[in-house]
């Protein structure tokens, strides 16, 4: 007699774990920093109306976030009924933090300085938004074979370099001017998130460190009465609805966006390519072309309701993942952070809430992607990972010189090149390092990567690559354009060729170490279908 064999049952996948009340206090703190951030660059430097900001801009943001992140929701619960698992991490989803400032600063602010028209200048940065979110979309047709064929440690690395730099470092230097509020908060985090210690109760980690934080800082004076009554008075219901004409007035002067849109659309998409790596390296392996989608289509519909802040999947996954978020959290957050945008909450909320008790938790994620580059990849990939990291740190270290020199009420041009090279800076070089950080960290990583594998015929490839993406401006170049810088072009060219000269000897490759973590992702398919 034949045995009879049944199927495992499925496993049953809750809503909601106990997981998710930490990831979401996490993770929704996360974003209520970055929209806290965003209305105020609105209102202080663009001088927009709060009534366009309450009432369009957030409401629209806010739309895009709550079906974004009901997306990503879907994702996982979908990937976790098909592999049979009740671990599935969703991926997190918000408003774009390098995006939010390049928009602001180098889009919005210079035609609001020619103009002095905040509604030319928010214009403009709803074609940009709308821009970006097509490049997005193409993006998801390419960037399952970039994933598939660049090395872990490119692809890692330079998203660590994004999480150090640009995720990390604000939040610290704003923790260090109140380290007594600050330090608890981080303190309670990372015992919570870190270590298997309980708080009584089994109270979630991240709302009592929020609260610890903000009981210091009212107890201690950094907070007003007075600001949270003004702020509850700006408190009014707003819905968003369509802007097309505002779309299409900014799209008729398209040329002079595509500088910085096609490098930042390529940013974009990238930037998703990594956090899907950084997610699969974690154990939750999501189709990419998926998540393209979604993020394209995400930043064109906040720019047809009026938003110039286009979303995108975030660092941090790992993270979420190890403070036990599942597929609750980030739907949670969505439906969350949309209401408050659509009641006008957020001027509320920054008035209850210290700074210093909301940022620890981007530091921490700094900390969870930072360590991952290294721990997901070889041991003998550790050089390609520092590589990697290195243009994001220099896209970095230049803005910081760059707002100090505005803040002066100059430019590095006013000042010379030769007298920062004599003060020991060496910003000309760092600027062009810096410039496409994201491509050229992955193009750099890679070529590290292959070089110490000794698979000298593959780092050829990336070389010749770094030379195309140079010549057009996509990296090492302030805009796209036809030989945009010949030198680096050409340093490319001339690296090439040496690989391939020593490729011709044959070197043997590298042999892993035993147990060591692959080097590619293997498991990833080019697909042939959309989604």
């Amino acid at each position: 007699m034949t045995p009879t064999t049944t199927a495992a049952p499925a496993a049953k996948l809750p809503y909601w774990v106990r997981g998710d009340t930490n990831a979401f206090f996490g993770f929704g703190v996360n974003v209520l920093v970055n929209v806290l951030t965003l209305t105020g660059l609105c209102l202080g430097v663009i001088k927009m109306p709060a009534s366009d900001v309450f009432g369009v801009i957030l409401p629209a943001l806010g739309i895009a976030l709550v079906a974004g992140n009901i997306y990503y929701t879907y994702l996982a619960r979908r990937l976790a009924a098909r592999e049979n698992r009740t671990d599935v991490t969703a991926m997190p989803y918000g408003p774009s933090v390098p995006h939010m400032f390049i928009v602001i600063f180098v889009i919005m602010l210079p035609i609001y300085l020619t103009t002095k028209n905040p509604v030319a200048a928010w214009t403009a940065g709803v074609a940009w938004a709308f821009i970006i979110g097509v490049i997005v979309l193409i993006g998801a047709f390419v960037g399952p074979y970039i994933r598939k064929y660049a090395p872990r440690a490119a692809l890692l690395g330079t998203l660590a370099g994004i999480s150090i730099t640009f995720i990390s470092m604000n939040p610290a230097g704003n923790m260090w001017k109140a380290a007594w509020i600050a330090l608890p908060v981080f303190g309670l985090l990372l015992i919570g998130l870190l270590t298997d210690v309980k708080l009584p109760f089994n109270l979630p980690i991240g709302l009592v460190a929020l609260l610890a934080g903000t009981a210091i800082g009212w107890l201690g004076g950094a907070m007003s009465v007075p600001d949270v009554t003004a702020a509850a008075k700006d408190i009014a219901f707003a819905f968003p609805h369509l802007k097309v004409d505002l779309l299409i007035d900014g799209l008729r002067d398209m040329a002079p966006l595509l500088a910085t849109a096609i490098p930042l659309g390529v940013y974009n998409f990238t930037e998703a390519m990594t956090n899907v790596e950084s997610a699969a390296s974690a154990g939750d392996r999501y189709n990419l072309r998926s998540v393209l989608l979604a993020d394209g289509a995400g930043a064109v519909l906040g720019s047809c309701l009026g938003s110039p802040f286009p979303p995108a999947v975030y660092v941090g996954h790992p993270g979420w993942k190890a403070a036990g978020g599942r597929t609750g959290y980030s739907m949670a957050t969505g439906v969350v952070i949309a209401l408050l945008c659509f009641f006008g909450l957020f001027g509320l909320l920054g008035a209850i809430f210290p700074t210093a008790a909301i940022v620890p938790i981007l530091l921490y994620i700094g900390l969870l992607i930072g360590a991952q580059a290294f721990q997901a990849t070889p041991r003998a990939h550790a050089a390609a990972v520092v590589a990697a990291l290195i243009p994001n740190i220099a896209q970095w270290a230049t803005g910081q010189m760059d707002n100090a020199l505005a803040a002066a009420g100059t430019t590095a041009d006013q000042v010379g090149m030769d007298a920062l090279t004599g003060a020991g800076v060496v910003y000309d070089g760092l600027k062009t390092l810096g410039q496409g950080a994201i491509l050229a960290g992955l193009v750099l990583g890679a070529i590290v990567a292959f070089i110490i594998d000794k698979r000298l015929w593959h780092a050829a490839v990336f070389s010749a690559a770094g030379a195309a993406l140079t010549f057009v401006g996509l990296i090492h170049a302030e805009k796209v354009q036809w030989n945009a810088d010949g030198q680096v072009t050409l340093g490319y060219l001339f690296l090439t060729a040496i690989l391939v000269l020593v490729a011709l000897t044959r070197p043997a490759p590298r042999v892993p170490e035993p147990g060591e973590p692959a080097a590619f992702d293997d498991s990833v398919p080019v697909p042939a279908t959309a989604v």
